[in-house]
């Protein structure tokens, strides 16, 4: 059998690579969600997945499965074929992961290729109605728990997400102490704090946003660096008086590595365009969200800003968790 020399070998690949990709889609796609349904990441995926079925013609579904922060569902996808039909929907939680996870079986930056941002969402800090009379504003939250330690608990996602470390910051910075209770995912988390069981959250805006026109939840501060549209009058954490504090949540969309470029490029086009019809930015504006759209290379560079960001945080707050 005679031998195929190497660079006709490179030639035959980038053409075979070249017409899988141009074929791309022929079956149903998979965002693989890595939070249970109902939370800030469907909000964003969900409406993304059935633009892009529509401009592909062939169906994008989104798959939840949650748990240990978004770290088991980005442990799982990474085991799949990188052809196309696989993707990740993740969010800013997976770069705290990285610091935080003692062991992770995956490498965000070696396993996975940022395709775009999807949206840039501000969290809340959130508290339920039983609280009223003594938790007015942030400061009254801040007094009350440096008076009673321990007595005040806090809902997250998940251990590692924002709305678990954005607490571990504030904490650090105001010198207070609250309970952690994390779940599988904010859609769970959100039904306990709507119920009183859970005390507060440093919640996304997306899933926040309606419980609090509603009046269902009380608004003290927002964790952006300026005052967001939706709730115009709520005061930035900064203005209630913790100077240099800013927090923002993000959601995205990640190829596996190995996924052929022209894939890629065929995907961060699709995501962009659905992003920038009239329906979806209606959904974003809505949830007080800004979208994303950014280039592969500028949230390449995003996710290592923000994986040293957040291993700051996580050694400043002593913030580990065994896995």
């Amino acid at each position: 059998m005679k031998r195929i020399p190497a660079a006709l070998g490179a030639v035959l690949l980038v053409i075979g690579t070249a017409a899988s990709a141009q074929d791309w889609p022929t079956k149903p796609i998979t965002f693989l969600n890595p939070f249970p349904a109902g939370g800030g990441t469907d909000t964003f995926a969900r409406p993304i997945a059935a633009r892009v079925s529509q401009s592909l013609g062939q169906q994008v579904i989104v798959e939840n499965q949650g748990g240990a922060g978004g770290t088991v569902g980005a442990a799982n996808v990474v085991k799949r074929a990188p052809d196309g039909y696989n993707w990740f929907f993740g969010a800013v939680h997976h770069t705290i992961a990285e610091s935080l996870y003692t062991r992770l079986s995956y490498s965000l930056e070696k396993d996975f290729e940022p395709i775009t941002v999807a949206a840039f969402v501000p969290n809340v800090v959130v508290v339920h109605p039983k609280h009223a009379d003594k938790l007015k504003t942030l400061q009254d939250l801040i007094d009350y728990a440096k008076a009673n330690p321990g007595r005040l608990n806090y809902g997250s996602a998940g251990s590692g997400t924002t709305h678990h470390l954005s607490v571990e910051l504030f904490k650090t910075v105001t010198k207070t102490f609250m309970v952690h209770i994390p779940y599988r995912g904010a859609g769970p988390m959100m039904l306990d704090l709507l119920a009183g069981q859970v005390d507060l959250a440093f919640d996304g805006m997306g899933t926040s946003s309606t419980q609090i026109k509603g009046g269902k939840l009380i608004p003290l501060a927002i964790t952006s660096v300026k005052r967001n549209p939706v709730l115009p009058n709520v005061p930035t954490v900064q203005e209630a008086g913790v100077p240099g504090y800013e927090v923002r949540t993000w959601y995205g969309l990640w190829a596996l590595k190995g996924t052929p470029q022209p894939i890629k490029d065929r995907m961060w086009k699709e995501v962009v365009a659905a992003m920038d019809t009239p329906q979806l930015k209606e959904i974003w504006a809505g949830q007080g969200a800004d979208p994303g759209g950014m280039s592969q290379a500028d949230m390449t560079a995003l996710v290592r800003s923000e994986i040293v960001k957040w291993a700051k945080v996580v050694k400043d707050a002593g913030a580990k968790i065994d896995n």
